[in-house]
C-alpha cells in the first residue's frame, strides 16, 4: 500500500500532518491512535501524532506497542515523541517552561530525517510542556532546543525517528525537509495532486448525492464559493439551491460585496434571505462565547429549514452542502482525542447529528485553507475572491465581545522596560493542544518589532493567567480601566463595522507586500481612562492554513496613525495591537 498512516492522539495539526505530506506528493489516511499493529502492517509508513495528553497520565490515549515490531519506517511528533520514548524505556518529565510557539533547533547530526539539513540552528515551531528526560536505549539525539536537549531522536536499526517539534507547521522553517527526508526512508511513491483531488472529489460527490439536489448555505468566502463550483461540474447548477444569509454580522456593505463576487463565480440563482433583526433578537442578553456560537449555528439551521419548507422540498430528496474545511472540525473538538478550542457554527451538535445520518456533503472537510485556494483556482475562480481575507460564518458576531460583569481583575505585571497591565478579560486560546481561557496583557512602552517578536511568547509561556500580548496603539497611558457591559446589539455591530471598514481602507495602503492574511478587527467592552466606552483590537495575522499563524509586523507609524482615526469614532477609548501569535492565542478573540 503506497500510503502514510497518521495516527490521531488530538494534535491540532493532525490533518496538517496529513496535508504536508501530500504537498509533497503521498497519500495517507488519518487512523484511530488505537488501531491495531496488524491493520498498519500493509502502511509504507507510519506517523504518531501530537495530542493534548501527558504520557505520565494513566487516562491518556495508547497505542498497539506491536507496531514497533511492524520494520515499518516510524516518524513520532511532540506527543508521539515522547510517547515513543516513554514506551521504549525512556523518561517523559513535566518541564520547568513550556515552549509555545516559535523556538531555536539546533541540528547536531545530519543523519536520518534530518539528513537534508545543515549542521545549524533554524527556527520551528513547538507546542508542549512535558518533555523527554532520558532516551531510550539505541536512541541518539540529532540536536536541542534551548529547552529540551532531546528535540530530535533517532534509531537507525530500529527505523525510528522523533521530533519535539512540529515539522507540519508553515513556521519550521526546516519542516518541510524533514517530512521529506521521511517520506524518502519510506520508499513511498509520490502520486497525489489537486488535479487528482479534484477528480476523486466530483467523482464521490455524484457517488454521495445520486440523485438527490443540494441546498447549499454560501457566505461569499472562499471555502463556500470553491464548494459550489464543484458541486455544480458534478452535478450541474440546476441541482443547487444557494442560500446567503444576512445575519447582520457582516462588515459594512460586505453584502452587496459578496453578491457580486458570487454572480462573477458563477453561482447561479443566488437567494439571499434578511435574518438581521432574528438573529439580533436571538442573541439578546447573551455574553457566553459558546453560547452565541451555538445560537448562531442553530438559527442557520431553522432558517434553511424555514426555506425549504416554504418551497415544499422534500428532505428525503435534498442534502444539506456546507463549505467545511478541517480547521473547522478539529478546533469544534471533531477528533476522538482533540480538545474542544471553540464550536464552529458548521459544527454544533444537530450538525453532526446530521453528518452521522448522511444528511450533509462537505466536499473540502479534509483540507485546509491552502489547498482550498489551489482547489479555486483549478477550477477557474477568480484571483480577488481566492485571495480575499477570511471572514467567520458567525461574521462580526464573535468578533464582539460581550460582558456582564468585570472578568477577572485590572492589575500590573512586571515586564522589564515596560508598563504592562492585565486587562479584566479573557479570550481563547491554544496551548499544548488544549483549550485556554485567560486575559490578555498590555504592553506601554518604546515599540520595537524586534523585541516585541521575542518578548510576547516568552510572556505567554511564563505565565498561566495569559493568552494574549497586546500592544497599545492610542488612548493611552492607561490609568484605569472599566467594564462597559455589553452584549451583541446593532449599536455596538455598528460600532465595530466602522472601526472594521478603517482598517481593511488602510490595510490597503499600509500592507502593499499582501503581508496580511486575515486582519479581525475586535470590539472590547472595556472603557479605557474613562467610563461608558469600549475599546479596539487590531489582529492582522499572517499564515496558509489557519492552523498556525504570526502576528505580522506593519508600518508602526501607519497604524497609530490609523489608530488616532479609529479614537475618532464615538465611544471608543482606545486602540491595541494583538502582537500574539498562534498558538497561544487563536486567530478570533472567541
Amino acid at each position: 500500500m503506497n500510503k502514510i498512516a497518521i495516527l490521531d492522539f488530538g494534535s491540532q495539526f493532525t490533518h496538517l500532518l496529513a496535508n504536508r505530506i501530500r504537498r509533497l506528493g503521498v497519500y495517507s489516511e488519518i487512523l484511530d491512535a488505537e488501531t491495531p499493529a496488524s491493520e498498519l502492517k500493509d502502511y509504507i509508513g507510519i506517523v504518531i501524532s501530537g495530542g493534548p495528553a501527558s504520557v505520565n497520565d494513566p487516562n491518556s490515549p495508547q497505542l498497539d506497542e506491536a507496531i514497533f515490531d511492524l520494520n515499518i519506517p516510524l516518524l513520532g511528533v511532540c506527543f508521539g515523541h515522547q510517547l515513543i520514548m516513554h514506551k521504549l524505556g525512556g523518561s517523559v518529565k513535566t518541564g520547568e517552561a513550556g515552549e509555545y510557539g516559535l523556538t531555536e533547533f539546533t541540528v547536531q547530526k545530519t543523519e536520518g530525517h534530518l539528513s537534508k539539513l545543515e549542521a545549524k540552528t533554524y527556527q520551528v515551531y513547538a507546542s508542549h510542556f512535558d518533555t523527554v528526560a532520558a532516551l531510550p536505549e539505541g536512541f541518539e539525539s540529532l540536536g536541542t532546543t534551548p529547552e529540551d536537549e532531546f528535540s530530535a531522536t533517532y534509531n537507525a536499526d530500529r527505523k525510528i525517528y522523533t521530533l519535539q517539534f512540529h515539522p507540519e507547521v508553515t513556521h519550521s522553517e526546516c519542516g518541510m525537509d524533514i517530512l521529506d527526508s521521511f517520506i524518502e526512508i519510506t520508499g513511498a511513491t509520490r502520486d497525489w495532486s489537486i488535479e487528482k483531488f479534484i477528480e476523486l472529489e466530483l467523482a464521490a460527490i455524484t457517488a454521495k448525492v445520486g440523485s438527490k439536489k443540494v441546498f447549499l448555505l454560501i457566505s461569499g468566502g472562499v471555502d463556500s464559493s470553491v464548494t459550489y463550483v464543484l458541486l455544480a461540474k458534478a452535478l450541474g447548477p440546476d441541482r443547487i439551491y444557494a442560500m446567503y444569509v444576512d445575519t447582520g454580522f457582516m462588515r459594512k456593505g460586505e453584502t452587496e460585496e459578496i453578491k457580486a463576487f458570487l454572480t462573477e463565480a458563477g453561482v447561479e440563482n443566488l437567494h439571499v434571505y434578511d435574518a438581521k433583526d432574528e438573529y439580533f433578537e436571538a442573541l439578546k442578553g447573551k455574553y457566553e462565547p459558546e453560547e452565541k456560537r451555538q445560537i448562531i449555528g442553530d438559527k442557520f439551521l431553522e432558517i434553511q429549514r424555514r426555506v425549504a419548507k416554504e418551497l415544499n422540498l422534500n428532505p428525503d430528496e435534498w442534502l444539506l452542502g456546507q463549505g467545511t474545511i478541517y480547521p473547522d472540525t478539529v478546533e469544534s473538538g471533531g477528533t476522538k482525542n482533540a480538545h474542544k478550542i471553540k464550536t464552529h457554527h458548521n459544527r454544533v451538535p444537530e450538525i453532526e447529528e446530521m453528518i452521522k445520518a448522511g444528511k450533509i456533503i462537505e466536499p473540502i472537510k479534509e483540507l485546509y485553507k491552502d489547498e482550498v485556494r489551489m482547489v479555486g483556482r483549478k477550477l477557474g475562480l477568480p484571483d480577488k475572491m481566492i485571495d480575499r481575507h477570511p471572514f467567520p460564518g458567525p461574521g462580526l458576531a464573535v468578533r464582539c465581545l460581550c460582558l456582564e460583569n468585570t472578568d477577572g481583575e485590572f492589575k500590573t505585571h512586571e515586564v522589564p522596560g515596560f508598563t504592562a497591565h492585565q486587562l479584566p478579560v479573557k479570550s481563547v486560546g491554544v496551548q499544548g493542544d488544549e483549550r485556554t481561557y485567560r486575559h490578555p496583557l498590555v504592553l506601554e512602552g518604546d515599540h520595537d518589532w524586534a523585541t516585541l517578536r521575542d518578548l510576547s511568547p516568552k510572556l505567554t509561556n511564563s505565565s498561566k493567567e495569559i493568552n494574549r500580548v497586546l500592544f497599545m496603539v492610542a488612548g493611552g497611558p492607561i490609568e484605569s480601566v472599566s467594564v462597559t457591559p455589553g452584549y451583541l446589539t446593532k449599536e455596538r455591530i455598528t460600532t465595530l463595522q466602522e472601526a472594521d471598514k478603517l482598517v481593511m481602507n488602510a490595510l490597503e495602503e499600509i500592507d502593499k507586500e499582501k503581508l496580511v492574511w486575515q486582519c479581525p478587527t475586535v470590539l472590547l467592552p472595556l472603557s479605557i481612562n474613562s467610563e461608558g466606552q469600549e475599546s479596539i483590537v487590531l489582529r492582522p495575522i499572517s499564515s496558509t492554513n489557519v492552523m498556525t499563524a504570526n502576528f505580522t509586523e506593519l508600518n508602526w507609524q501607519k497604524i497609530q496613525e490609523l489608530g488616532q482615526e479609529i479614537l475618532k469614532i464615538p465611544g471608543v477609548s482606545a486602540v491595541f495591537y494583538d502582537i500574539t501569535n498562534k498558538p497561544p492565542g487563536t486567530i478570533e478573540w472567541e
